[in-house]
């Protein structure tokens, strides 16, 4: 006859028997929803790749094509910009230059617009250095003095014999107003030493150098000369002794 101690014994086998059997189940039920979860991960993983794929195709396409437009507006930006720079220097020739003589501060402002224009020439990597010191208090600065376009040889002669190759290759110009004077320094890099002074014997040159001496007689001083691999040439009008000289002619 079963005890109570066996009967307690076999209630609690049978429990752990039932316990084993829905764990088995369960862990059975676990492994084929794991299976399924798995697969369905994998399915997921898939679709999130292609769809990242695609998507980022789809970005791909129009960034590159913002890049292009970024890269038109900032060539349209740039050829406003010289545009509106060429639009000065135009009115300038067309109209002002007709005139016997201009005020320094016009010189001046068509002598920075050129070197703009010209600016748009070179690599941006390249080397220019524009310095301006103006006393805009002179009383000569607004005054019609100055001979029109006497800056031009000096600024496109430094961009068009500039040595744009070399890493250290530049060119600077410096403009000054001050004390009466007007002077311009201009100094760049040379690649090709006896064609360039072989160049700078031509018509822009001699041009110059006639206009200078017929207008302010001994009133300037234009200096030319290479020092090692640098051209470097120097303008100086004094303007008040010329104007004196005017009025005395007068």
């Amino acid at each position: 006859m079963a005890t109570p101690l066996n009967i307690i014994l076999i209630v609690i086998l049978g429990l752990f028997s039932v316990m084993i059997g829905v764990l088995i189940f369960r862990l059975y039920r676990s492994e084929r929803v794991r299976k399924k979860l798995e697969t369905r991960f994998v399915e997921m993983e898939n679709k999130a790749n292609t769809l990242q794929l695609q998507t980022l195709e789809a970005r791909l396409n129009p960034h590159l094509f913002k890049n292009i437009l970024n890269s038109i507006q900032s060539h349209a930006y740039q050829t406003y910009f010289a545009m509106d720079k060429l639009s000065n220097v135009l009115d300038f020739i067309l109209y002002e230059s007709q005139n016997r003589f201009v005020s320094p501060k016009e010189e001046i402002e068509f002598a920075l617009n050129l070197i703009e224009i010209n600016k748009i020439k070179i690599s941006p990597l390249f080397s220019i250095n524009i310095k301006k010191k103006i006393d805009e208090q002179d009383p000569l600065y607004t005054e019609k003095i100055m001979a029109p376009l006497i800056s031009i040889d000096l600024i496109e002669n430094a961009f068009k014999h500039a040595d744009l190759q070399s890493p250290d290759a530049f060119i600077s110009i410096v403009i000054e107003f001050r004390d009466n004077y007007f002077s311009m320094t201009v100094t760049n890099k040379i690649s090709g030493r006896s064609a360039f002074l072989k160049e700078h014997g031509g018509i822009g040159a001699a041009t110059l150098e006639q206009r200078l001496k017929i207008i302010y007689k001994s009133c300037y001083k234009l200096e030319r000369h290479v020092e090692e691999d640098l051209y470097v040439a120097h303008l100086k009008i004094n303007l008040l002794e010329y104007k004196n000289k005017m009025l005395t002619a007068g």
